[in-house]
């Protein structure tokens, strides 16, 4: 069938002719195409998850002659962004070879080391556990997916008599079995009974399909795809309404993201009581549908069936026993309700645990729950980081889909709790785990640093999310946010950072970002108070409504950001910091300075003055005085350079090295000295330190404090 006659209503078509026939000849330049294409499809496979394969003819180096190379996406990849370095080469008779020495399934795991012996491409990635699947099968083009529709039917309790009647024989299958070698065998073994199929259905797991050509396996795997789909929507309210229908009605959407924003706080606490987590919220429509209906009490407990799905997002989700419209302005009364929510998953998940523990099984892992379901609002999910978090609620989202389709064509069935235990707690799964690089000083953090979109707010916003945070990008200017989310997100990813408009004189503008921060990762762990405004007049030229300014940005706008910040800090329960930009200028007295001199000096007392109320709190208030930033700092707009050079007797260009010259040093202070103070602080060095002043001037013996 031409491209031009082909239509496709549930999966993607996304090959284009011209960008393939550019790659002609490069088997491997079109693999990675391929799968591309087919990542960036959610319903054909999440992010990290499937596999995709290339066979090759290539010289080897040791003989000189001609072999035969496998091209397979490597251990920890993902589809959507790979790139050849991504992929493991390895020689495929060797692979094969293999079968030779194979002790068996209980011993299967050894096989992995031997991969190594295999490779072809010593600089290629690490070979994963799914690489026997593609080494066995003849096939030059090789797609495994996780494809919503195509799970679907393999989770369904008639899902091999499904797949027969549905394709005729020209789909075979393969019952459930943990992915490796064994399982690379089976394939093999159910291609040689099955002459001429098109592909094979993994029980409870994914999908295998192929072709001579990469075009030819990807128009197979959306033609396979595209079939599951359209069967199970022709069967969708056949046999009653989706998941027995509605029994709760959501909430309004503003009122969804109301509730949502109030209780984010709340649970992060308690998903963070063994290492902090960032959140993630989702009340996609799809969602609302599972949460809201009669079968949620029915279905939630079993958990997922395929393994990627499960490794994301834990045996089972917590189901919160909140009524959507439940007031939650009383914490106290709220974290009461929730407690022994929490306290009953933490056992069921010890109980699973002990229940399914090998010998040799690593130590239990964090109890906690990774997905939350609030019927009426949403979804929340907490995990080490955002992107896990944000992946996490995908994977839900896809076993949603899973089990909508398999109830819709026969009954859901998933992962026995042992099998499930044996994927989650797989000695392969754990060396994986051990391996992974150690977290940085601030992951698990969240951060609003007002000001950020440029000067000392952007430069402190970037180190902190260097190492390891969430950052909140906020600025009154909105070509400034703008500007500065798009530099986070190329540097960073699109993860790492959230950008709002934030007026600090506002306490709803203040609410909107705190709330559009705790929507975004769940929480607030630090507040940097660094928006600011510098205007330099005599006392007498100094007008009435310059010094109301000062000090309703500096003064005023320290105390809301600080305020509500606490309100989310306080949810959590977790502690935090405070971290107040101040100034040199709060200590020292000089010509022309009376408004943002004293409204500095009010900020330093307003900082001691917390750090004493909040240290019950766990919450550490410190601050950092700078002198004379200059660079891409808004602080100079206004006149001030105008007004300090005055006051010094110097022209506006003489003005950088007379700040550098009066200095001890004799340096230039920097928007990144400023941000490496402000790590310091946050940092993990200093967690039982606080109402502390750190001077980053160069410096300036009479800011000395004494």
């Amino acid at each position: 069938m031409s491209v031009e006659a082909k239509t496709f209503k549930y999966v993607s078509y996304l090959w284009d002719d011209a960008k393939a026939a550019a790659l002609e000849g490069d088997e491997v330049a079109l693999l990675i195409y391929r799968s591309n294409l087919l990542g960036a499809d959610l319903r054909l496979t999440n992010y990290g998850g499937g596999n995709t394969s290339c066979k090759v003819m290539a010289n080897d180096p040791l003989t000189n002659e001609q072999k035969e190379i496998l091209y397979v996406k490597g251990s920890g990849g993902d589809l959507g962004t790979l790139k050849k370095e991504g992929l493991a080469a390895l020689y495929v008779d060797r692979l094969r070879s293999l079968k030779a020495i194979y002790r068996g399934i209980e011993q299967e795991d050894e096989m992995v080391e031997l991969f190594n012996h295999c490779i072809y491409d010593l600089n290629s990635k690490a070979p994963s556990i799914d690489t026997p699947l593609h080494a066995f099968l003849p096939f030059k083009h090789i797609d495994h997916l996780h494809p919503d529709a195509a799970i679907a039917v393999a989770a369904a309790k008639d899902g091999k008599k499904i797949t027969a009647e549905l394709f005729g024989g020209s789909i075979g299958w393969v019952p459930w079995q943990r992915p490796g070698f064994d399982l690379g065998l089976q394939l093999k073994q159910c291609l040689d009974e099955n002459p001429g199929i098109r592909g094979i259905m993994l029980g409870s797991h994914g999908l295998f399909t192929w072709g001579d050509t990469a075009y030819e396996s990807y128009l197979n795997t959306l033609e396979v795809i595209e079939k599951c789909a359209e069967y199970i929507e022709a069967h969708i309210g056949k046999n009653g309404p989706v998941f027995g229908g509605e029994k709760v009605t959501a909430l309004s959407k503003e009122e969804r993201l109301k509730k949502a924003a109030a209780l984010a706080p709340v649970l992060r606490g308690f998903c963070s009581s063994y290492v902090k987590m960032v959140g993630h919220f989702t009340d996609d429509e799809k969602v609302l549908e599972f949460i809201n209906s009669n079968d949620l009490d029915r279905l939630a407990p079993m958990g997922t069936s395929c393994p990627d799905h499960f490794l994301r997002t834990k045996i089972s989700p917590l189901v919160l026993n909140l009524a959507p419209d439940a007031a939650l302005d009383d914490v106290t009364a709220i974290r009461e309700k929730i407690a022994p929510l929490f306290e009953d998953y933490r056992k069921m998940y010890a109980d699973y645990y002990n229940a399914c523990k090998h010998p040799d099984s690593p130590a239990m892992r964090d109890p906690n729950p990774v997905i939350i379901i609030y019927p009426g609002v949403g979804l929340f999910a907490f995990s080490k980081d955002k992107q896990t978090a944000r992946v996490a609620a995908e994977f839900y989202t896809n076993a949603i889909n899973v089990m909508r389709g398999a109830e819709a064509i026969s009954a859901y069935t998933s992962l026995p709790r042992q099998e499930a235990f044996n994927i989650e707690y797989w000695l392969l799964e754990e060396a994986k785990l051990q391996r992974m690089p150690k977290p940085r000083p601030l992951s698990g953090r969240i951060a609003l640093i007002t000001g950020s979109g440029g000067g000392i707010g952007k430069a402190i916003a970037k180190k902190f999310a260097a190492e390891g945070a969430c950052v909140i990008i906020n600025d009154i200017n909105a070509e400034r946010v703008e500007v500065t989310r798009n530099e986070f997100q190329k540097q960073f990813g699109k993860d790492t950072a959230a950008a709002v408009m934030l007026d600090v004189t506002s306490s709803d503008s203040v609410k909107a970002a705190m709330d559009a921060a705790v929507l975004a990762f769940g929480g607030v762990d630090i507040i940097v108070n660094n928006a600011g405004i510098s205007i330099s007049k005599s006392i007498t030229d100094h007008s009435i409504e310059e010094w109301d300014r000062l000090y309703d940005i500096l003064v005023k706008g320290q105390f809301i950001v600080s305020k509500q910040g606490v309100a989310v800090m306080r949810k959590q329960e977790m502690g935090g910091d405070i971290i107040n930009i101040v100034s040199k200028n709060a200590v020292v007295s000089g010509p022309n300075n009376a408004g943002y001199g004293s409204a500095k000096a009010a900020q330093a007392h307003l900082s001691r003055l917390l750090a004493a109320e909040l240290g019950a709190d766990k919450i550490r208030v410190n601050s950092v005085n700078p002198d004379a930033v200059i660079a891409d700092s808004n602080i100079w707009a206004g006149g001030w350079a105008e007004g300090r050079a005055k006051a010094y007797g110097i022209t506006v260009e003489e003005l950088p090295a007379y700040y550098a010259k009066r200095t001890l040093m004799n340096e230039m202070i920097l928007p990144e000295d400023i941000a490496n103070a402000c790590f310091v602080f946050v940092s993990g060095l200093l967690n039982k330190s606080t109402g502390n002043v750190l001077n980053v001037d160069g410096g300036v013996a009479a800011a000395f404090l004494r």
